[in-house]
């Protein structure tokens, strides 16, 4: 206490003065350090080893530590620390593995003091004791930390954290005997300086390696630790296990964090890559930087407050060879930037609306007290600094709710694992997905894979019966601009009309030629049935048509002739037949007396028996109906950017991945993989990750289909032998038998496997999920009682 007393009074007799300056140094710096009194700061890099004084409007270069004419790796610093009692004494880590430390009293040019050559790898850190003078840290890459007593030639004790390199240790402000270490691992030790052969408490910090930690200055508890993913933790030490009380998300990996001095929630982090700026956080308010400082032009390497007792200079080294000294005032303040109002949509509809309380509070025009509550006299409040407040910006929130009945996201799942995507024919596929439309009270998509069969199915093929009754029977009929029957009765009896008798099947060809097109009927049995009192049926090539469908004929002595005209787009041009056999004798008898229609209609051919006989005239068509499918393709791209901006992605990704290339060439690559991309995250947040497996599958973008080939890493043990498996098969290379074998038919699995996590007994997953519908046992015999989730 009397020495920390005498820095405070120095400091209050001179307080620190300067403004932001910087100076451009010979190398890039890897660490920086500052002496007690805030005077002078020491710059350490592989190339570069130089003290600067802090004057009051510029750096002075005071002394250069690297001489001699060929420097040596002792020289080439990971880090640096200037001792905060001895203001000689400096340590430096070599990227050698030595721990050098430095003596400016010396009045040789050479100020090396000591050389420790006990690390095998690169020394990461240094730190010296807050108290003991003689006492030095040390953690290098080889995973081991040493502590030395500068007045032996060697360490005195040796630490290891029995994991991966070492990349930070730091002494406890408070407790005498405690460091901290961090580790690549992501793990956390904190270690007793008496008890070399063991930590004394251990915990995972972060998800990858642990860059960085630093102890709070006046909290004994409280230690920060910053990684590679991102994250800046505050950690309770006090209590029996370590607490996260504080956590930050930074934009990229922490390399440094320092604590404000005096300012017991705020704190300093810079970035190991990516991001050149400096932050100072609250960490109460973790989600935007209290102050940013944005000088440098390449990454921050070191990072340091000038004075434990002063919070507004900051110091900063960076590979952009620099040294910045920046003044709190003149940082950057990210929250005077800050939208106040935001708006979002939930997963099932709701609107959450976020505004300037002033903006939508009915007493928007009172304005705010700045000094508090006036119930209380003015002069109780304290009026706070306010540089070094947040910007008091509060948006109040609105949110609107929905209707769960009408916006459940049932019809999604159930689409999802109804739909098909692929093993059938085009056809069968946009037939089944309109039927699970359609079951779903999905009118317009069911609609829409009709349409989509109709348009890009092939015409030669018969359409599937029972979809689209009408359809299916018009499609394949040639297509006639008007189409006209005269049925005339002469009072003959009906004994002998035209009929198809029940469960017959007759093939009628029609045969139109240029100019004149005659109508001829080949009957397969080449004889009419008779005694039928019904009314006819005819066969037009591959199509049949109903009576319902075109027209009815009524035989009871109709006189009045009547006129039928179809459209067009109801039938499709059929290719022209040229083998045709001959009708039978008696119509071409026939065809000599057949009357003909005026106009530009053609011939007709009797079609019954002299006693009965009908009248039909075929005209030519006008024009082709075959439209290939690129005709529709700009239809269809149309259809899927609407269905995607909807938010019906799902519609959009389906139809992508069964159209296939008939479709894949309308749309960028880009687009594809968002609609890809937004799918795939709605179908893993319902949990159905068989379908989104299957949809990465069969998409045809390469950023795609890589998706479930990285960071995925199966480690197989041999149920036999237990030992790890090599090989890509299903044989073990060690006791050459099947490692994969099903419990319940003992076959190989080589599809989906099951095991128990308890007695690693399994086996194929139908087969499984049955045996334990029946039984609890493990069906390998072993006694376990398995149970499946």
């Amino acid at each position: 206490m009397e020495k920390m007393s005498r820095v405070t009074t120095a400091l209050g007799s001179s307080a620190i003065s300067g403004r932001t300056m910087f100076c451009h140094l010979d190398a890039p710096a890897n660490a920086i350090s500052v002496c007690r009194d805030a005077t002078q700061v020491v710059v350490a890099g592989r190339n570069i080893f130089k003290i600067y004084a802090l004057e009051e409007e510029q750096f002075v270069e005071k002394l250069n530590l690297r001489v001699g004419r060929k420097p040596s790796l002792n020289f080439s610093c990971a880090d640096v620390m200037w001792h905060q009692m001895e203001e000689n004494l400096l340590a430096t880590a070599a990227t050698n593995g030595a721990v050098v430390t430095w003596n400016l009293g010396k009045p040789s040019r050479n100020k090396q003091d000591q050389l420790f050559t006990e690390h095998k790898r690169t020394v990461n850190k240094v730190c010296f004791h807050p108290t003991e003078v003689y006492m030095l840290l040390s953690g290098s890459q080889d995973g081991f930390m040493k502590c030395f007593d500068l007045r032996k030639k060697e360490s005195v004790s040796t630490f290891s954290g029995q994991s991966e390199s070492v990349r930070d240790v730091q002494f406890s402000m408070k407790d005498y005997f405690t460091f901290a270490a961090s580790f690549e691992n992501g793990n956390v030790q904190l270690w007793d300086i008496r008890r070399p052969d063991r930590y004394e408490r251990m915990f995972t910090a972060h998800t990858g390696p642990v860059f960085c930690c630093d102890w709070h200055p006046d909290d004994r508890g409280w230690l920060a630790t910053g990684g590679r993913d991102k994250m800046v933790k505050v950690w309770d030490m006090t209590t029996t296990r370590a607490k996260e009380i504080y956590c930050v998300q930074t934009i990229a990996s922490v390399a440094r964090v320092k604590w404000r001095p005096e300012k017991k929630f705020h704190l300093a982090t810079c970035s190991m890559m990516v991001d050149h700026n400096i932050y100072v956080w609250d960490v109460r308010r973790p989600f935007i930087p209290f102050a940013t400082f944005e000088e440098h032009k390449d990454v921050t390497t070191g990072i340091v407050w000038r004075h434990q007792h002063d919070p507004h200079f900051l110091l900063s080294g960076s590979k952009d060879s620099t040294l910045y000294q920046h003044m709190f005032k003149d940082a950057t303040r990210p929250v005077d930037k800050a939208n106040p109002e935001g708006l979002c949509f939930g997963l099932f509809g709701d609107l959450a609306f976020a505004a300037k309380e002033s903006l939508i509070s009915s007493d928007a025009n009172r304005k705010p007290y700045p000094g508090g509550d006036r119930r209380y006299p003015i002069f109780f409040f304290k009026k706070p600094d306010p540089t070094e407040q947040f910007a008091h910006v509060s948006s109040a929130l609105s949110v609107f709710e929905t209707d769960l009945d009408s916006n459940r996201m049932d019809w999604f799942v159930k689409t999802a694992q109804l739909y098909l995507l692929c093993g059938k024919p085009f056809a069968e596929l946009c037939d089944h997905n309109a039927k699970v439309a359609r079951e779903l009270k999905r009118p317009q998509v069911s609609t829409t894979w009709t349409m989509l069969r109709i348009m890009f199915s092939d015409p030669a093929n018969p359409t599937t019966p029972g979809l689209n009754h009408s359809l299916s029977k018009l499609g394949t009929l040639p297509l006639m601009n008007s189409f006209n029957m005269k049925e005339i009765s002469s009072g003959m009896g009906t004994e002998s009309r035209l009929e198809r008798s029940k469960g017959e099947s007759r093939q009628d060809n029609i045969h139109l030629e240029p100019g004149n097109s005659h109508i001829s009927i080949n009957n397969e049995e080449n004889e009419e049935t008779e005694g039928s009192e019904g009314q006819a049926e005819y066969m037009f090539g591959d199509a049949e048509l109903d009576d319902d469908d075109l027209y009815s004929m009524e035989h009871d002595n109709q006189t009045e002739e009547q006129e039928y005209t179809l459209p067009q787009e109801a039938f499709q041009l059929r290719h022209e037949i040229m083998d045709n056999p001959s009708a039978p004798e008696h119509l071409q008898q026939d065809k000599a007396d057949s009357p003909h229609v005026s106009g530009n209609e053609a011939e007709v051919t009797c079609l019954t028996p002299i006693e009965s006989f009908s009248l039909i005239s075929i005209s030519q068509p006008l024009f082709s109906p075959h439209l290939p499918a690129s005709f529709f393709c700009p239809i269809v791209r149309e259809m899927l950017s609407y269905y995607a901006e909807q938010g019906d992605v799902q519609m959009a990704v389906s139809v992508l991945i069964v159209l296939g290339e008939r479709i894949r060439k309308e749309i960028d690559d880009l687009t594809q993989e968002h609609w890809y991309m937004s799918y795939i995250d709605l179908l893993q947040r319902f949990e159905l990750w068989n379908v989104s497996n299957e949809v990465i599958k069969l998409s045809t973008c390469s950023a795609i289909t890589c998706l479930n080939q990285t960071s995925t890493t199966l480690h197989i043990n041999c149920s036999n032998c237990k030992r790890p498996m090599n090989n890509k098969g299903w044989i073990c290379d060690r006791c050459h038998q099947c490692a994969s074998v099903c419990a319940v038919c003992h076959h190989v699995v080589k599809g989906l496997f099951v095991w128990c996590q308890g007695c690693n007994h399994g086996g194929h997953l139908e087969h499984i999920m049955n045996w334990l519908k029946s039984s609890a046992h493990c069906p390998a015999g072993c006694g376990h009682l398995c149970e499946y989730t």
